[in-house]
């Protein structure tokens, strides 16, 4: 019997994914491929929209719209503001894979399956069903939660980066200005120079301007999503220059010189906190090595019969 629904729970997963990843044949593929057709001409036989499937990665394929499908089914039931809670953070991690809140809870439904079905393996592998019910449980909560502690890894690594980035970016920004640039091309030059979240930020910013928003509001929201600190300062800053006609060159010297002291400070604290931080290995390993060299002949000799 173990086998068998092993075997029946494995064909139930298969089958649902399966069921999620077709889509019905619309009047649009063949649109496209009349298309096609048109622009190939008599050169060469074009390609038919399988044929053009078939090219596609396994994963946009069959993983991606079957993620997509689920997501939207899991969505329908979700709050409003548990999705845009959702969505705050997948912008405050660069958006990783391009994922939507939609995409993300079907990321997390499809980890609780999959670890809950490794948990039943190990259950069936134990022969207990204590054990079975333990590892069911467990795999599917791990699973269930692994995603949002991944996301909030990303969210913290993209913060420490902009953080990194932010004093480096604003020396070039002096720089720029003092060279006689603009605000948005002392901008593009960042955005040239490095390759960093905080120049994605940039380039995000110079693209909405291209587009037509106001300049100001679309840096105060950058400024306000990106959950650094120093990052809104400076742009606060900013603003308010843009607002009282103050020189945006004085401003961005100060702001400089506050970024390098606050780097120095920060490195300072770290310094300061390594001999916290060594005192477990040495408790944890160190420690216990040089009880075993200096107390262990004392202990066989005590434990020798007399």
């Amino acid at each position: 019997m173990v086998p068998l629904l092993a075997l029946a729970v494995g064909i139930g997963i298969f089958i649902i994914f399966l069921g999620l990843a077709r889509t019905p044949q619309t009047n649009t593929a063949a649109m496209v491929q009349q298309r096609l057709q048109v622009y190939g001409g008599g050169e060469a036989r074009p390609l038919t929209m399988e044929e053009l499937e078939l090219q596609r990665p396994f994963s946009e394929r069959f993983l991606r719209p079957a993620i997509v499908r689920l997501g939207t089914i899991m969505s329908r039931s979700t709050p409003q503001k548990a999705r845009q809670d959702l969505q705050n953070r997948l912008d405050l991690a660069g958006r990783p894979g391009n994922l939507t809140p939609a995409d993300f809870a079907a990321v997390r439904f499809v980890s609780a399956a999959v670890f809950a079905a490794i948990g039943l393996g190990l259950g069936f592998l134990l022969q207990s069903t204590a054990y079975l019910v333990i590892a069911l449980a467990v795999g599917a909560i791990l699973g269930y939660y692994l995603p949002t502690l991944w996301l909030k890894q990303k969210v913290d690594a993209r913060r420490t980066e902009i953080q990194k980035g932010l004093p480096d970016a604003m020396d070039l920004l002096v720089i720029a200005v003092d060279a006689g640039l603009g605000f948005d091309a002392a901008l593009a030059r960042v955005t040239d120079k490095y390759r960093n979240a905080l120049s994605d930020e940039f380039a995000k910013v110079l693209r909405e301007v291209n587009l037509g928003r106001p300049r100001l509001e679309a840096m105060d929201e950058m400024g306000r999503s990106s959950g650094v600190e120093d990052l809104h300062n400076f742009i606060q800053a900013v603003i308010q220059s843009e607002q009282f006609g103050t020189g945006i060159g004085k401003i961005l010297r100060i702001q400089a010189d506050e970024m390098r002291r606050k780097r120095r400070q920060r490195a300072q604290e770290k310094a300061a906190q390594a001999t916290l931080k060594m005192l477990l290995p040495m408790v944890g390993c160190i420690f216990p090595t040089l009880w075993i060299v200096l107390l262990g002949p004392a202990v066989l000799i005590l434990m020798k019969p007399r």
